[in-house]
């Protein structure tokens, strides 16, 4: 099999023979080189990558292809087009001889060495000046250069094979050349069977060349050079956006394989990336050592901390973190003593994010000083990725500082300046690829200051302008984030097109497949646990924990949702138990401000509802002091809620009043319909006890009714926004206190209506459990 020649390389070969005999006009000169060009440029040269489609167009010339560029353009020859003199040229190497003969004077069109220049001076000859020559370093030239060369090296089985290949690409043209050149006698194969008398039905003809006519067989003739090019976009396919090889791509793979074609290396690298993709273990692994062992074998040994680094992400990825700790320190140990700094910042920032996610497996290396503190490690890569200009790995860098400061409750400024920061950096340098973690990065902000609208922006900019360019786990969970947003707002018909709307195709990736079930599972449940169905919920909660994936977000996100499952079914000392145990887990590396605020605020909940309050009151003060601190607004207005059902057990109904009334704008901003509702209850609670004070200090009646009104109102408000999430629990206590406040009015036609609403939704409940 052919290294680079392929029937469409000769063809282009006649198409440049044709532009050196000056018969193409200027006019048509730049087409035709920019058509050449086009084809023979590597794939991949600029800094984006071609698509599947771009790459389809560029795999191979076609017949068709070079018809519908050619036949427009005349040529300088009066009455022909530059296609029929390309159709002359082709059709003009009639026998394997005649392509041996072709490549044999191609190189006439090259300009002569400067040696042959002075061999020819010294024997007295004069310079040839007929004819346009190519520049031999011309992109033109070179190509020419290689193909002579290349073709030089084929056995003579391979360019018999070429010949045919040949034949068979320009036979669709053959009732076009014959008609433009009718004196021309030749039979659409080869002239030595026109010499014999022979057609193509002929015994030889057909142990020579089969049926040449037969359009059922694959007509693609393939390089290995063009087969390499294939392994080296689909790599590059697969680790930009995740996932596994197409069918079809297989089926094309192993077609190309049962040809013959010397398959190169890369081919053990693409069975790697999908069978990691897939969740075969004992593949991936085999197919790794072996690619690197061929790699190693055939180049020096420069590629070995590559080896350690991808050895050290497949056994994280599937949950040997100790062993890939150990190959990652490897490989940052050769990278250092080879001075490859790409390596060793890429292997730096892994070592650093694995440590965010598994802090008491990163004990040892942090020991040795590897890494230092995390704002040294940070301030390390930055440095390191400005000096080799790694600006993918600056931006990370950025974001990750951003995170920190987040995290830490540190300064809101600093972080929108680190994700301003890396954001001019992604769109200066076209960083499409760090593109998903910038927009991740801010809709957490946003979320956490509690402006929803711009968070769900941020969102849905993702998903729309950068989804085809960003890894699908991103884009997993950027959609994951949206359906929280619309979830905490009752919209779970949008949440289920949203989910619904991912492709099947990309989910054949274990690790996809198991996040996408997870952030399913997790939005049912939060339904469920609204419903109130305790089975369900406790099917999925079960279903959920099995999943067990590598994230403490998504860790402490369940351990909540357990928690206010258990709070619904009273169940407050495995939740306590619960709480201590996720708040036990926070480590320092991995420390949040959020989750410690949401345990907290969680903790002074359960002491409420076990009659306690008082007990949490500290915890409600310390939960607000810590929220205000890290201007966490959504955590700082759960946090006064959980303040004011402590003083409401004390009997502060003013302050409760005048407290959440002055948050309640902000609250409402947060587009949290739990959050809203639990205020407006208080609302309702704090109203009724300024009547009841009213009521038995036996002062004016007016008083009383305005504040109890005022209940009225804030109870439908409460009760809109606990149907708009399907609380059944919430909409049952609103009309509960509904139909007590009418009883207290001495309106007891509605307190029997509420009343009977308030049976209705309970069997509403029953039915659904």
């Amino acid at each position: 099999m052919s290294r680079l020649l392929t029937p469409s390389k000769v063809a282009l070969l006649c198409l440049i023979h044709i532009y050196t005999e000056g018969v193409v006009p200027n006019s048509s000169a730049i087409h035709i080189l920019s058509f050449v060009v086009a084809y023979l440029s590597p794939l991949g040269a600029g800094d984006a990558l071609p698509s599947s489609d771009e790459w389809a167009t560029q795999y191979a010339v076609s017949i068709e292809d070079l018809e519908k560029a050619l036949t427009a353009h005349p040529s300088s020859i009066p009455g022909r087009s530059i296609w029929d003199l390309f159709l002359r040229k082709i059709w003009s190497i009639d026998s394997c001889d005649a392509l041996e003969v072709f490549f044999a004077d191609i190189s006439t069109i090259l300009a002569k060495t400067r040696e042959e220049q002075i061999i020819e001076r010294d024997a007295g000859l004069a310079p040839e000046s007929v004819g346009m020559r190519l520049a031999r370093c011309s992109p033109l030239g070179a190509f020419v250069r290689r193909a002579q060369l290349e073709f030089t090296r084929l056995q003579f089985h391979d360019s018999v094979k070429l010949w045919k290949g040949l034949v068979k690409y320009r036979l669709p043209t053959y009732r076009a050349w014959a008609r433009r050149n009718p004196s021309d006698e030749q039979p659409p194969v080869d002239i030595n069977l026109l010499e014999l008398g022979l057609d193509t039905n002929s015994h030889l003809s057909q142990v020579a060349y089969g049926n040449i006519e037969d359009h059922d067989e694959d007509d693609r003739y393939v390089s290995t050079k063009e087969v390499e090019r294939l392994l080296e976009f689909q790599i590059s396919e697969l680790q930009r956006f995740g996932g596994r090889v197409p069918e079809g791509m297989k089926t094309q793979l192993k077609r190309i394989i049962a040809s013959g074609v010397t398959l190169p290396n890369l081919i053990h690298y693409l069975r790697f990336l999908d069978a990691w993709r897939a969740g075969d273990y004992p593949s991936s692994f085999d197919n790794l050592h072996r690619y690197f062992d061929y790699t190693m074998h055939s180049r020096d040994k420069g590629t070995y901390q590559y080896a350690l680094l991808n050895l050290a992400i497949l056994q994280a990825d599937f949950g040997c973190f100790r062993e890939a700790v150990s190959a990652m320190q490897e490989a940052v140990t050769i990278a250092r003593e080879s001075h490859d700094m790409n390596c060793l910042n890429f292997c730096m920032s892994w070592l650093y994010h694995f440590g965010k996610a598994f802090p008491e497996l990163i004990k040892d290396v942090e020991n040795t000083g590897m890494l230092g503190n995390e704002k040294e490690g940070l301030a390390f890569l930055k440095a390191k990725a400005k000096e080799t200009e790694m600006w993918g790995l600056l931006s990370t860098t950025l974001l990750s500082e951003a995170k920190l400061e987040l995290q830490n409750g540190e300064s809101l400024a600093s972080s929108i300046e680190n994700i301003v920061r890396a954001s001019h950096l992604n769109v200066t340098k076209g960083l499409l690829n760090s593109m998903g973690p910038q927009l991740l990065l801010q809709t957490a902000l946003y979320s956490r200051i509690g402006i929803t609208h711009l968070a769900w922006l941020s969102s849905e900019t993702f998903r729309h302008c950068y989804r085809n360019s960003a890894p699908f786990e991103d884009y997993l969970k950027s959609t994951f984030r949206s359906c929280q947003l619309l979830a905490q707002q009752g919209r779970y018909s949008e949440v289920s097109a949203h989910m619904a709307e991912m492709s099947p195709e990309r989910f054949r990736s274990l690790k996809t497949s198991q996040y996408w079930a997870f952030f399913s599972g997790v939005l049912q449940l939060k339904r469920k646990v609204y419903n109130d169905d305790q089975v369900a919920a406790g099917y999925l909660l079960s279903q959920l924990k099995a999943i067990d994936l590598p994230d403490s977000d998504l860790s402490f996100l369940l351990s909540f949702l357990t928690v206010e499952s258990l709070i619904r079914q009273a169940n407050y000392a495995p939740a306590l138990e619960l709480i201590e145990k996720t708040a036990q887990s926070i480590h320092q590396d991995n420390f949040d401000i959020q989750p410690q605020v949401k345990l907290l605020c969680l903790k002074a909940r359960i002491f409420e509802k076990m009659g306690q309050p008082q007990r949490g009151f500290s915890l409600a003060m310390r939960a607000a002091s810590i929220a205000y601190r890290s201007r966490l607004l959504p955590g700082l207005w759960e946090a006064i809620c959980a303040l004011g059902s402590v003083l409401l057990s004390l009997k502060e109904f003013e302050a409760v009043s005048l407290m959440i009334e002055s948050i309640l704008p902000q609250i409402l901003e947060c587009s949290d319909c739990e959050l809203a509702a639990g205020a407006y209850s208080l609302l309702v609670d704090s109203n009724m006890g300024i009547a009841g004070k009213i009521w038995s200090e036996g002062k004016n009646n007016p008083a009383k009714k305005e504040h109890m009104n005022r209940a009225l109102g804030f109870l439908d408000c409460a009760y809109d926004q606990y149907e708009e999430i399907e609380d059944i629990r919430g909409q049952c206590e609103m009309m509960a206190k509904k139909a007590t406040v009418m009883h207290l009015t001495g309106d007891s036609v509605l307190a029997n209506d509420y009343a009977a609403k308030y049976l209705d939704l309970r069997k509403q409940k029953s039915s659904q459990g």
